[in-house]
């Protein structure tokens, strides 16, 4: 039966590409297509679906045209382990131009999908036929979410308590026996009453994932555990009903699920802490705002605020959404957005952010960016995206899981032939066997990486530092050449007033108040540059006459019966004024702009005018040339003026001159023969195709927003310090993920022999599987004890 797909198609610029794809996509065999250049939409008939479909999208690629995806991200539950996350991520994939990542840390896939090929009810239902719940993803209240983590735990909580006491007379009986006490043996019907309650009801959820996981063909760690706690408990339970002459195994049975549900209540209780960072955020924005209507102030929703309403903020409130000052004057601490915790004064003008918080004076604020928009909402979805993607170092425990659990279901089996075939021993062969399913962990493999992630971005966010994606933690400490632009980057990106030179018989204060008058109409940035270095020391525009700007040059004007001119030195010049070259010159070498002022005939004044460099960008140059990485400089400017700003913050390579597109040319240049990870960092647009070339990219946090959308790290606190920090945190992210990924690898590869060899108890067993998650789980939480360096001495 044909089916008709419809989906959205870019990089369609005329009426002719819509003409030349749906010719391409009608030369497929069976397939009926209709391009729509107004919708940007392909319309296909498919006779068979299943195998036409994957043609056409690879026959639009190839016409040079790209299938536009969505994303979504779904909410899962019924995930116990890594196998568990192959397994869904194998269903999804397996829908047609679905790419999907599951994270078992956060229990949630991200999904890039097409669609009209694919639409959310069918990935839900591709999830939920596999066995798992799926829900579509959407942020929660924090305290809703945390209320119900409650109440979820304490459920957890009651049902181990009720196993734990059905299991006490087990480990009574076990420790009796160890002291010779046989008395103290519990009679078999009511170790199969206990044993019997611990399994069907405590270990209810186990038995429902393993049901679920058989259903859809696979196996899980439910499977595992079901098959060694059920089969211990069945043989048992054969033992007591027919008289036979062999031990039993009730104790193990209970103990073993009772440690299991330990093991995952304490799991349950790590993971929440690894995840603190983004509930830290969540807490940020008010739930209310106190907003003008009608010139009262009423309380409202935050989520109600539109753009342009007017809302007050009390001392001791945070912000509940951006915007601009419109009155009032106040210290606001913005430490949850640049990790610094020294209060920014504001007054009428300033920008303010949605979960800053307010600390003496009331502002009154008009709104400007809300709901999603705000930079906190950004701030969140960033680390939300970062949390849930994968690190390439995840790939090997990712296809150790795929076959773990077959592989240890073999050896189990294995373990009980062989056994009983050498000994003749069943009983003994069949508890190796019981030890075998029961020790083994994929949970483990499955949080080692993705726990990490979750503290690493927390604290980056909580420092000012936002990874865009976990690839991007972990190039950071990969790289060993960083290229940095050099305006808004090194340099503040507005010039400044760094050096005067007066004539002698002239005074300050009317040479400034001259000055300030002559440019305080323009705004050019070396005359607001000027004006803002007069005004500063408390000098009055002078006033003149007759005013008038010449383009390209400076302007000129009339003071009482004098004419007074401020320019360029070329300016000067033409207009016949003797310039000091010496001074002139010694300036220009420094990579100095230079204004003159004249009047009576003379120059009577130069200022030397350049973009200041940043005070902490000399230490941060110096830190991050310490920890062995090698340092180029790209800029548009002048040969002179590059080497000017290279020199006062220890750079030694510098390439001038440089147009955007020779950005990326230079990084391309630097990447070749693939030996170097080159990073770069930058703020404005036309740095944009250099960070996307590079193979780990910064964002200067106050730069353009192309920049910031480009960048695989944006550094919220505006400051190259940030960088250095960005490279300590990944560093030490990564280096929690390796030990991880050890314990978990060393814990199997010791505990499976031990346990198929009789040298490990199935309790003992039990109890060393319990505790492998929490351990690389409580592992990832000591990357809390990273700190970003908060003080630098400039």
């Amino acid at each position: 039966m044909s089916q008709i797909v419809s989906f959205p198609v870019g990089g369609m610029s005329c009426a002719s590409c819509a003409t030349r794809l749906e010719k391409v996509l009608n030369r497929q065999q069976g397939i009926q297509a209709a391009v729509n250049f107004a919708t940007a939409r392909a319309q296909v008939t498919l006779d068979d679906p299943t195998t036409q479909l994957p043609l056409v999208l690879a026959a639009v690629q190839g016409a040079g045209f790209v299938p536009e995806t969505s994303s979504v991200d779904l909410a899962l539950s019924g995930l116990t382990c890594a196998s568990c996350v192959n397994r869904v991520e194998k269903v999804l994939n397996a829908l047609p131009s679905v790419q999907a990542s599951v994270n078992l840390a956060t229990e949630r896939a991200h999904v890039l999908f097409i669609p009209g090929v694919v639409d959310v009810p069918a990935l839900i239902a591709q999830v939920e036929k596999a066995g798992y719940g799926a829900t579509l993803y959407s942020q929660q209240n924090p305290d809703e979410q945390n209320s119900q983590h409650r109440a979820e735990w304490q459920r957890e909580w009651r049902n181990f308590v009720l196993a734990a006491v059905l299991s006490l007379p087990f480990l009574g009986q076990m420790l009796g026996m160890l002291a010779g006490a046989h008395a103290a043996m519990l009679p078999l019907w009511g170790q199969f009453v206990l044993a019997g309650v611990v399994q069907v009801w405590c270990g209810r959820a186990m038995y429902g994932g393993a049901v679920h996981a058989l259903r859809s063909g696979a196996a899980n760690m439910d499977v595992l555990v079901v098959m060694g706690t059920g089969i211990a408990f069945v043989f048992s339970t054969a033992v007591m009903a027919f008289g036979l002459d062999q031990p039993v195994y009730f104790e193990t049975s209970a103990l073993v699920v009772t440690l299991v549900l330990l093991g995952r209540l304490l799991e349950s209780r790590a993971k929440a802490r690894a995840s603190a960072g983004m509930q830290s955020l969540l807490h940020l924005q008010p739930r209310t705002a106190h907003v003008e209507r009608n010139g009262q102030w009423v309380e409202q929703p935050v989520e109600q605020l539109i753009p342009g309403d007017v809302f007050m903020v009390r001392p001791g409130e945070s912000v509940a959404v951006d915007g601009q000052v419109l009155d009032g004057q106040s210290d606001l601490d913005e430490a949850m957005l640049t990790g610094e915790s020294a209060p920014v004064a504001k007054t009428k003008g300033d920008r303010v952010f949605a979960g800053t918080l307010n600390q003496t004076g009331a502002l009154r604020v008009q709104a400007s960016r809300v709901g999603a928009q705000t930079v906190l909402s950004g701030i969140v979805r960033m680390v939300e995206q970062a949390q849930g993607s994968k690190a390439s170092v995840q790939r090997l425990a990712d296809r150790v899981a795929a076959v773990f659990v077959p592989a240890v279901l073999g050896l189990a089996v294995l373990a009980l032939a062989l056994g009983w075939a050498i000994t003749g021993d069943f009983g003994a062969s069949l508890v190796n066997a019981v030890s075998v399913l029961v020790i083994a962990c994929p949970c483990s493999l499955g949080l080692a990486t993705p726990t990490a992630i979750m503290v690493g971005t927390g604290l980056g966010a909580q420092a000012g530092i936002l990874f865009r994606n976990a690839d991007a933690l972990e190039q950071a400490r990969k790289m060993d050449i960083l290229v940095t632009d050099k305006t808004g980057t090194l340099t503040m990106g507005r010039p400044g007033v760094v050096q005067v030179q007066r004539a002698p018989d002239v005074d300050e204060q009317t040479m400034l108040g001259l000055a300030c008058a002559l440019e305080q109409s323009s705004e050019h940035p070396l005359a607001r540059a000027i004006v803002a270095y007069a005004t500063a020391r408390g000098a009055e525009p002078a006033a003149i006459t007759d005013f008038k700007a010449i383009p390209g040059q400076g302007v000129q004007a009339r003071l009482s019966a004098e004419d007074v001119h401020l320019g360029s030195l070329s300016y000067m010049l033409q207009l016949g004024y003797a310039v000091d070259t010496a001074l002139t010159d010694g300036w220009q070498a420094q990579g100095q702009s230079i204004v003159a002022l004249a009047r009576a005939g003379a120059v009577v004044a130069y200022f030397g005018l350049a973009d200041q460099v940043r005070p902490e960008a000399q230490l941060a140059i110096a830190a991050l040339r310490s920890e062995g990485l090698r340092v180029v400089m790209l800029s548009g400017d002048n040969e002179r003026a590059a080497q000017a700003v290279a020199r006062q913050v220890g750079i030694d390579e510098v390439v001038a001159g440089v147009l955007p597109d020779g950005k990326a040319t230079q990084i391309a240049r630097l990447r070749a023969g693939g030996q170097h990870c080159v990073g770069m960092v930058g703020d404005g647009i036309n740095d944009a195709p250099a960070l996307a070339l590079a193979d780990v990219s910064f964002a200067i946090g106050a730069g353009a927003d192309i920049a910031l959308e480009t960048a695989d790290v944006v550094l919220v606190r505006s400051q190259l310090t940030a960088l250095v920090d960005a490279v300590s945190l990944s560093r030490a992210t990564v280096a929690k993920i390796r030990q991880n990924l050890f314990f978990a690898f060393i814990y199997n590869i010791l505990g499976l022999p031990l346990a198929a060899f009789g040298l490990l108890d199935p309790v003992l067993a039990g109890a060393a599987m319990a505790m492998s998650s929490v351990s690389v789980v409580s592992n990832s939480l000591l990357l809390n004890r990273w700190k970003a360096r908060r003080r630098w001495s400039v």
